[in-house]
């Protein structure tokens, strides 16, 4: 017996083989015959499989609400369950004629003397079939079963259709009765027709007689010895000349010799789109799609007295007809198939290639054509019923491999069928074709409700009654109503262009036109009413009209509508219309004249003797000279406006008559218009006009759609992914925007927030919302009240918004869009579309191997010129500004310098090198919604597939870049999770496997997570013993100095020096890491998903992006799934070794002390040191007795690193770098308590610190410990080990130039080195250190050091007295932290302008207002609450400020905040310069405040200054720079005892009092600052009445 295995697809078959497997036997091996329709008689047996429960599974399906999805899952289970059937059909040397439906058709085809035998055979395949496939359990709860009929005898065959396009039909008795069998048949039985049971062999089959049906149900085969199947198969072999000769395919018509006279006879019963596509080569896996689609379902019943001969003729005549018709709207004839009282058409409008926006009209119009057409035309014809129904389908290709049909399911096609039943001799259609059709209501008549079988819900339905003229002129309405809470953005221009219209229609006595002219969604319905509202206010009188696409055809019409809103008859009741209008004309028109309107306002005015003698023409004359003369009578007396939405469809007459009026009357005409439409003579005329102005309509700003977004949710802030997920979609277009942010409502995918006092979090899963806070400057939109509730939101953790589907309405546009292009195009756009909105070229080739790399860059050049693609360029992706920032501050986006392109084009272009330079192999998406519907029209399966190859594809590139030597981002990540991946086995990205028989099988246990085999260069070069680290060293910070400058310098010319090359990883993460942790996700490979999610927030943290490793963090959370409050019941839903988890939580450590939760970030990063069997000690003695350890026993017990380490090693050297990193978090954690205790803590961490760095025996780590080290003691005031430590450092860099990592702790170095030679008092040294460290965190793109740099910089300068210098770092320092919104970093920053202000003789860097308002919203934030001695000096100076002013009650807010912040600020140089302010106050406070101003705390007393003066020498030892500055303001305080005597001198202080009165609503001297510049010499005014004073020079304290 043949039962073969399921059959894969060859990777590439030949056109003649690919079209074969679409065609039955039948018409492969046919003879051509002469005459149209084609008949043939034969002998055979029929084999009928029914799959009940299909219909009620997709019902199922269709009352979930999530259509594509859905779709999906039915397309897969019904291919997985046919294709089963299909083969063993094959196997049995069965022909499958057609699959449709659930309904599967086969035939045997022999000789009469043959039919028992093969009768025989068919039966023991069906007995088979029930017994294996009988019951298909679906998860859903709904069985799939069998109904099997059998018949036998005389088949015909005919061909209808033309030279174009051809349908095979099976026709006759005997068809009849297998659909006859199949409906007898219950499920999970067979049944034979009477004619079958009378010529097959009775006596072997065990039956059950149904006389009253005259069939017989098939039990069983009864087994006669000596009676063998497998003989009688063989036997029946000889009988089918077409059964397969080759075991590696299952049918001989995939194997024929090339025949172009067959090729083309085949091709005649192929549809067109996707002949294309097999003709393009496209792989078959690659046809089928979900797309929404709308089906029209023809029936025809036929009288039974009609001859074989003649019906063949009447379905041939219907299928041309049909076939024209279908055509001609857009759409195709799918299927012919017939049952028992005649036949069926199906057709489908919107199948791959041939989607329209109007295809629902089309579907109707088409289908009253049809039944028109068959009822006047064809004869014989009984019954004509089309039913029509539009929904979600799966389109594409169901079968086995070796026999296969391109068809459509869904529960819209199960719909379509049912409706000819339920609503015979109509044109029916649901309610969703009824509404997408933009038709008339008048042409539609609502039918009664019927119940359906196996459908639960069908919804409304309609009869089409044909397009028929509605007598009615128009109503006054625009398509949108104007918010009164939502203002017009970005709308000046084009509000201006009206204003302007206005002034001078009113001025100059001429008509006026504006035509505002835009794309689909750009906000043109919206702007008219706005300007309708203006007008109105004005007291304009406004009339609006909008149109339609069917007003065109209609003479006259826009005019019409628009003087009967000016008559008011529009609204009026019809009876009442003729008095109304009587009145409106009385005395402007003549009494005989009046009835000239009859026709036109449809009333009754008696006939005229005048009148009764004109002719048509004279009568229009007359009508439009009546027109003119109301209208010049009506803008005497009050202006008048006309606004005209969609002016593209108003017809010829119409233009013509305002082309008139515009020139004879003053009026303002306001249009709207889409230019995709072709405009008539007379609208192309009317815009020549002098009087006309046409107006392009952009699409909005990105801050502006941001903004939208905000109000359209009803918060002030979205996060991050939001605002990508919006630009991604929306490119600027406020309908996308708008429908989206509705979309994202309905689904509940957000968490709403509110903002009130930030606190600290004590669970990562609940920190989402201070993320979101985390990340805001100016939280307060404009015109908000300061009492108002405000929100933000979140995206909830388990939703991925890269696989959120877009609204239906949005997809039919895109699909549409798409559907414009070429097939190439079609397919190279969804091969894109997997890869995500920006690819590279390599990568678009990986995935479309059959294309060559001429082919590829063809047709991307076309797609670039149609700007469906276009050449990525970075600093479009996001805005560079907040989308809150304060309405006095003025943001310019920057845009980052283009790099010259190479001039080597031949080579291939590569990933790793090329990633960031524009228009060398990265492009992105140009158009809205493309990329997403593009990605959604693939079938899961297919989805599976393709996003595996781009894994594949990217996972060798997932490290550093190549000036970074190419590690992990998580130093030796690889070593370390490579013994777990061994001991849990081959890690697989998917388990994806065809079970469809159709796509193609992929294998994917090739894709692992990455092995140490694949180290790189920096992981694998030895290390120097300790006895190199001080070989050479510099012995002073000049030697150290001179050394850098001696190595900078060398490396200038040479070019390809390692460390002086440009830095790509931002361009990893952005186009390597992020894609890659998509394409796991979707694949399902959970655990490889995690690896790169960790390595995604590494390199996040590396490039100073918190909130963007907080968003990659919270998906690795979200994979792991909920912890348990008991630690013995954790349980990950993914396996990761011990070593990952310690990395996840050191990183959530690092995320959580940059958003200011201490608390989480301690125990976080605790939690990580005891996961890398390193504990951290809870108490003192635990301090005490650790510290002794670090001490003494770990200097003893430390041992030299091998100099090739091995890979057990290497793992060691992972371990090792998370030691450090998480010692590094904890010293800086505890370091900003200024208790004991804490200190207590922060030393021992530091120390373990350093003997971990030392152990781990990396020299840049090492020089990167000491300087931490240093930084920490002059923190604490302990001057000697702070020196020593620096001493230390300087010793052990001059090995550091050999890797970027080295450099980087150069530059860590040099700023240490800046800020020590500050806190001295060196300024001149300071600041030379500072332009050279700058200098290099700039080119190795490290923000958050290159702003510390910055600081110290400023500081420097500030104290120097070089004011200019100062403002052109701030400059620097804002083009800096004004993309990445970083709370701190603008909390020195603004600090940094509050000292200018003070002390800078009138430099304004910000006003004054925009400091105080980013205080005022940002000093609840953790973030700053952590930072006391940077909040010290802000509150402090702002306490200044009004005391200036003599605002006491404000003073006493601020320095009673600075009283609490003074007692937990340490030595460091932000502390001492906030208490150095602090100070200042109080001195100032003395001298003017008056007695008994403060109400809630005590006023300052000199004992209690005198005191913080003292307490100030004691703390901060380690920064004398401020000690003269100080004393001198002691020596001010002591030196008058009383407050009076003080009050009258002038206070002595290293700076002049020049508190220049800057007034808090001033604004920006300059608006259009560059901020683009390194340290550019751009300058601020000076205030014009700033008073001159000397400056003194700053007497520099030296150690």
């Amino acid at each position: 017996m043949a039962t073969g295995e399921r059959e894969a697809a060859p990777p590439l078959w030949p056109v003649e083989a690919r079209l074969a497997a679409l065609l039955p036997d039948l018409l492969v091996f046919r003879k051509p015959r002469g005459s149209e329709p084609e008949l043939a008689t034969a002998q055979g047996v029929l084999l009928g499989v029914h799959v009940t429960g299909f219909t009620a599974l997709m019902d199922r399906f269709s009352l979930t609400c999530k259509s594509e999805h859905d779709m999906d899952k039915l397309a897969h289970i019904f291919s997985y369950y046919i294709s089963d059937i299909v083969e063993h059909v094959l196997c049995f040397g069965g022909d499958i004629l057609n699959i449709t439906g659930n309904v599967l058709l086969a035939l045997w085809t022999v000789k009469q003397n043959q039919l028992s035998d093969i009768i025989t055979l068919v039966a023991k395949c069906s007995l088979e079939i029930q017994e294996k496939f009988g019951i298909y359990h679906t998860r859903e709860g709904q069985d799939l079963q069998l109904k099997i009929g059998l018949s036998a005898g005389r088949i015909s065959q005919v061909i209808v259709g033309d030279e174009q396009r051809q349908y095979l039909l099976v026709i006759g008795r005997d068809v009849d009765d297998v659909q006859v069998a199949q409906r007898l048949a219950q499920a999970n039985e067979i049944v034979l027709s009477w004619n079958c049971w009378k010529l097959c062999e009775q006596y072997m089959f065990e039956v059950e007689i149904m006389r009253e049906d005259e069939a017989v149900k098939l039990r069983d085969m009864r087994i006669i010895d000596p009676f063998d199947f497998d003989e009688h198969f063989d036997k029946c072999l000889d009988y089918l000349p077409h059964y397969r000769t080759s075991a590696d395919t299952l049918r001989t018509a995939l194997e024929l010799d090339p025949d172009s006279a067959l090729e083309e006879t085949l091709r005649k019963h192929i549809m067109k789109n996707l002949l294309k596509k097999i003709d393009e080569g496209q792989p078959m896996e690659y046809i089928s799609e979900f797309r929404t689609v709308t089906m029209v379902l023809v029936s025809l019943e036929f009288n039974k007295t009609a001859w074989m001969l003649h019906l063949c003729r009447l379905i041939q005549e219907a299928a041309l007809y049909i076939s024209t018709v279908i055509e001609k709207g857009g759409g195709q004839l799918s299927q012919i198939f017939m049952f028992e009282k005649g036949c069926m058409f199906l057709c489908v409008f919107g199948l791959p290639g041939d989607k329209k926006p109007d295809e629902c009209a089309h579907a109707l119009e088409s289908s009253f054509s049809i039944f028109s057409f068959c009822w006047e035309n064809l004869a014989e014809t009984k019954l004509v019923s089309i039913s029509i129904a539009n929904g979600p389908v799966f389109c594409g290709v169901i079968g086995a491999v070796a026999r296969h049909e391109y068809t459509v399911i869904g529960p819209k096609v199960s719909l379509v069928a049912r409706m000819i039943t339920a609503y015979p001799g109509l044109v029916s259609c649901d309610e969703v074709t009824y509404l997408r059709s933009m038709l008339p209501a008048y042409n539609f008549k609502k039918l009664p409700e019927k119940m359906m079988k196996n459908i639960s819900n069908p919804g409304k339905m309609y009869e089409y009654l044909g397009h028929r003229r509605c007598i009615m002129f128009g109503k006054r309405h625009l398509a949108r109503d104007r918010n009164k809470n939502h203002p017009l953005l970005d709308r000046e221009k084009e509000l201006e262009a009206f204003q302007m219209a206005q002034q001078e229609c009113l001025h100059q006595k001429k008509g006026q036109a504006v035509l505002y002219e835009g794309g689909k969604g750009y906000g043109k319905s919206q702007l008219l009413a706005e300007i309708n509202f203006l007008a109105q206010k004005e007291g304009h009188r406004v009339l609006p009209l909008k149109l339609k696409e069917s007003d065109f055809k209609q003479c006259f019409y826009a005019i019409q509508t628009l003087m009967a809103i000016f008559f008011d008859i529009d609204t009026c009741p019809a009876y009442y219309r003729q008095e109304c209008l009587h009145k409106q004309l009385r005395g402007m028109v003549e009494e005989p004249l009046h009835c000239l309107f009859n026709d036109l306002f449809f009333v009754k005015f008696p006939l005229s003797f005048k009148v009764s003698h004109m002719d048509d023409l004279t009568r229009q004359k007359k009508v439009k000279a009546c027109f003119f003369q109301v209208l010049q009578e009506a803008v005497r007396e009050t202006p008048l406006i006309f606004l005209i939405d969609e002016a593209q469809y108003m017809d010829a007459a119409s233009w013509e008559f305002l082309e008139t009026l515009l020139s004879t009357v003053p009026i303002v005409m306001v249009m709207t218009l889409t230019p995709i439409f072709t405009l008539c003579g007379c609208a192309q005329h009317f815009l020549q006009s002098s009087q006309a102005v046409l107006v392009p309509i952009l699409k909005l700003a990105t801050t502006s759609l941001l903004r939208m977004a905000c109000w359209e949710l009803g918060v002030v802030s979205i996060p991050q992914e939001l605002q990508i997920y919006l630009l991604h979609r929306c490119f600027g277009n406020p309908l996308y925007c708008e429908v989206l942010c509705q979309d994202l409502l309905s689904k509940d995918i957000l968490l709403f927030h509110n903002l009130q006092k930030e606190e600290e979090n004590s669970k990562w899963e609940t920190l989402s919302a201070n993320a979101m806070k985390s990340t805001m400057y100016g939280i307060l939109p404009d015109g908000s009240e300061e009492d108002q509730e405000l929100y933000i939101c979140t995206v909830k953790d388990n939703v991925n918004l890269d696989t959120v589907l877009l609204p239906a309405l949005l997809k039919e546009i895109a699909v549409n869009q798409l559907d414009q292009l070429s097939l190439e195009e079609q397919l190279l756009v969804k091969c894109a579309a997997v890869i995500g909105h920006s690819f590279h070229i390599d990568l678009l080739q990986h995935l479309l191997p059959a294309w060559n790399k001429n082919k590829l860059l063809q047709v991307l050049r076309a797609l670039v010129d149609m700007h469906v693609l276009r050449w990525f360029n970075r600093s479009k992706e996001l805005p560079a500004e907040s989308i809150l920032v304060p309405s006095s501050v003025k943001i310019i986006e920057q845009t980052k310098e283009e790099k010259k392109k190479k001039p080597d084009a031949d080579s291939p272009l590569s990933l790793q090198e090329e990633l960031s330079l524009p228009q060398t192999g990265v492009l992105a998406f140009g158009v809205p919604l493309l990329r997403e519907a593009a990605w959604e029209l693939w079938p899961k399966a297919q989805q599976i597939a393709l996003h595996l190859e781009c894994a594949c594809f990217l996972q060798d590139l997932a490290c550093r870049c190549g000036s970074c030597q190419q590690g992990d981002f998580v130093p030796f990540h690889r070593f370390a999770v490579c013994s777990a991946k061994s001991c849990s086995g081959t890690s697989r990205f998917c388990s994806y496997k065809d079970t469809g028989s159709v796509l193609t099988q992929v294998i994917t246990d090739r894709l692992q997570l990455p092995s140490p085999q694949d180290s790189f260069q920096f992981q694998t070069k030895p290390f120097r013993s300790q006895e190199a680290f001080t070989s050479e060293h510099c012995r002073t910070e000049e030697d150290f100095l001179d050394q850098v400058n001696r190595k900078l310098a060398q490396s200038i010319p040479n070019k390809d020096m390692l460390t002086r090359k440009p830095c790509h990883c931002e361009e990893i993460l952005q186009f390597v890491l992020s894609p890659l942790t998509r394409h796991c996700l979707v694949i399902g490979e959970t655990t490889c998903a995690f690896y790169y999610l960790l390595e995604a927030a590494a390199a996040s943290l590396d490039l100073s992006e918190n909130y963007m490793a907080f968003f990659y963090l919270r998906k690795a959370s979200s994979l792991l799934g909920q912890p348990s409050g008991f630690s013995f019941l954790k349980k990950h839903k993914v396996k990761i070794c011990q070593f990952e988890e310690a990395t996840f939580c050191c990183l959530r450590s690092e995320v959580c002390f940059n958003m200011g939760q201490i608390t989480l970030a301690k125990k976080l990063a605790r939690q990580a040191l005891r996961l890398l069997k390193r504990s951290f000690p809870w108490t003192w003695f635990g301090v005490f007795f650790q510290t002794f350890l670090e001490k003494y026993w770990h200097s003893c017990s430390l041992s030299q690193s091998p100099n090739n380490p091995s890979e057990n090693s290497k793992k060691k050297l992972a371990v090792l770098q998370q030691r450090v990193r998480c010692l590094s978090l904890l010293g800086q954690l505890y370091n900003l308590d200024t208790t004991a205790s804490s200190h207590r803590f922060a030393c021992l961490a530091t120390l373990m610190q350093k003997n971990s760095a030392e152990e781990l025996a990396n020299e840049a780590q090492v020089v990167s410990t000491y300087v931490a080290l240093s930084q920490f003691s002059q923190n604490m005031g302990d001057r000697d080990k702070w020196l020593q430590c620096e001493q230390m450092a300087i010793q052990k860099s001059s090995l550091c130039w050999f890797s970027r990592e080295g450099l980087l702790a150069t530059a860590q170095l040099m700023q240490a080195l800046a800020y020590t030679k500050l806190c001295l008092g060196h300024l001149d040294f300071s600041i030379k250190l500072g332009f050279q460290a700058h200098d290099i965190c700039r080119h190795l793109k490290k923000p958050a050091l290159e702003n510390l740099v910055l600081s110290v910089l400023f500081r420097s300068a500030f104290l120097k007295k070089k004011f200019d210098l100062c403002v052109r770092v701030l400059e620097s320092q804002w083009a800096l932290i004004s993309q990445s919104h970083d709370v701190l970093g603008l909390a020195c920053f603004y600090s940094a302008c509050l000292d200018l202000l003070l002390y800078g003789k009138g430099l304004l860097c910000r006003p004054f207002g925009e400091c105080l308002h980013f205080i005022q919203h940002c000093e609840h934030s953790c973030i700053l609450n952590s930072q006391s001695n940077v909040m010290l000096g802000v509150h402090s100076s702002l306490a200044m400020w009004f005391a200036q002013d003599s605002q006491w009650n404000l003073v006493e807010y601020h320095i009673s905040k600075a009283r609490q912040l003074v007692k937990r600020t340490n030595a460091s140089l932000f502390g001492s310069h906030g208490f150095v302010r602090f100070l200042e106050c109080h001195v100032l406070m003395l001298q003017k405040m008056p007695e008994g101003v403060f109400m809630h705390t005590p006023p300052e007393t000199r004992s209690q200054t005198l005191k913080y003066c003292k307490e100030f020498f004691s703390r901060c030892v380690t920064c004398p720079v401020y000690h003269q500055w100080v004393s001198e303001l002691k020596a001010s305080v002591m030196r008058y005892g009383q407050r009076e005597s003080m009050s009258s001198t002038n206070i002595a202080r290293p700076f002049d009092s020049c508190l220049t009165r800057i007034w808090i609503e001033g604004e920006f001297l300059e608006e259009n600052i560059s901020f683009g510049r390194n340290l550019g010499m751009q300058r601020f005014d000076r205030v014009a009445d700033v008073k001159e004073n000397k400056d003194e020079e700053i007497q520099e304290c030296v150690c």
